[in-house]
């Protein structure tokens, strides 16, 4: 069929709306009428091609639609369904039959490939192939996507807002609830304020930490972190040491601490700002990093850790975000600006000035 998609056909080139032919779904597939998608660094990276994933390709991986048809293996679906979509997996592999799809071991070949969990594609222009991403490539009207990567959605709830349940949000939150699991009243340090670290903050509330410390360099996000759960902000553009106040509010340094930013010099001060025992996640695609090993992680007993969407199951999780919600404990909704679909473009310039927290793009 014909749809509309936002393709990228060289590096950091702009998205360009173009007609492309989508293929039916296969027998474990769904085809889905694309509501929106959200805006996220990683497609961002993968437009650069920091992450080489091949062009041409659509981007897009915080989807959420309606069903249009499913494929014949496919059970737990119908159409007219309310979905949103998250990372793809195997659900074959011992890791993904450990409940850890999160580590699958074909995460980054279905992801970051170009193509789906079979090995093919379903996107094409003119008898050329274009690469998908994430097993979903939502940047367009409409989407085949394998019934793994699928959640059923309430129809109660604004199918515009779930999408960025899908990466994004379930990084944050997964990394404090499913990965960390901090005691009651424990302390945390978040770098970064963007829909991620807003996340986490969020998560570190429902928690139960006591000290949550928010770290940014926009105002605006600072004061909204404190809306969401921050006991403490730190400008980082007016801090010059900002481990020492870390560890000054902490009385000696963060039970945990979560680097969003994918900066290495954030990581480290991650790392240096927690204190004996304590752990440092990294959730940010970071690139080379050195340290000193036996001062700021084996003397001090501190970890330094790799998450990945948050350790989720998201047919799990996304659902239990929702709950949290509804009962106005995550109030997500107050990240995202939401955008025209031809302002794909727009959209990221103001991810990527920090205007906007959470660009959405709605398709209808």
């Amino acid at each position: 069929m014909k749809i509309k998609a936002a393709l990228v056909k060289e590096a950091g080139q702009p998205f360009s709306i173009e007609e492309v032919e989508l293929a039916a779904p296969k027998a474990d597939e769904v085809l889905v009428k694309i509501v929106a998608s959200g805006v996220c660094h990683t497609d961002e990276v993968a437009q650069m091609q920091i992450i080489p994933v091949p062009l041409p390709a659509v981007f897009g991986h915080e989807g959420c639609g309606i069903i249009e048809e499913v494929g014949n293996h496919v059970t737990d679906f119908k159409k007219g369904d309310h979905v949103s979509f998250s990372f793809g997996y195997c659900g074959k592999c011992e890791n993904c039959m450990s409940a850890k799809p999160y580590i699958c071991k074909s995460l980054n070949d279905i992801n970051f490939g170009g193509v789906m969990a079979d090995g093919t594609k379903r996107l094409s222009q003119n008898g050329q192939e274009i690469s998908s991403f994430f097993g979903q490539s939502s940047f367009a009207t409409y989407a085949v996507v394998n019934q793994n990567s699928v959640v059923k959605i309430d129809d109660t709830v604004d199918l515009a807002l779930v999408g960025p349940l899908g990466c994004g949000i379930q990084t944050g939150a997964g990394a404090v609830l499913n990965r960390l699991r901090p005691e009651f009243g424990s302390t945390i340090a978040v770098y970064g304020c963007g829909t991620v670290g807003m996340s986490a903050i969020m998560a570190a509330k429902i928690a139960g930490c006591a000290t949550i410390i928010a770290i940014g360099g926009n105002p605006k996000s600072l004061a909204l972190a404190k809306e969401l759960g921050a006991t403490h902000t730190i400008n980082r553009k007016e801090c010059d040491d900002i481990v020492a106040k870390v560890k000054e509010i902490t009385k000696g340094g963060a039970s945990y601490a979560i680097d969003t930013s994918g900066v290495p010099d954030f990581v480290r001060k991650a790392l240096a700002c927690v204190g004996l025992g304590g752990t440092a996640v990294v959730l940010g695609a970071t690139g080379d990093l050195t340290i000193n090993v036996q001062s700021e992680l084996m003397g001090e007993g501190k970890s330094l850790i790799g998450v990945i969407e948050g350790d989720a199951v998201p047919k799990l999780f996304i659902p239990e975000l929702l709950n949290y919600y509804r009962a106005g404990k995550f109030p997500f909704d107050k990240l995202i600006t939401y955008y025209k679909f031809e302002d794909i473009n727009q959209a990221f310039a103001d991810s990527h000035s920090g205007k906007t927290i959470k660009a959405v793009l709605k398709m209808i």
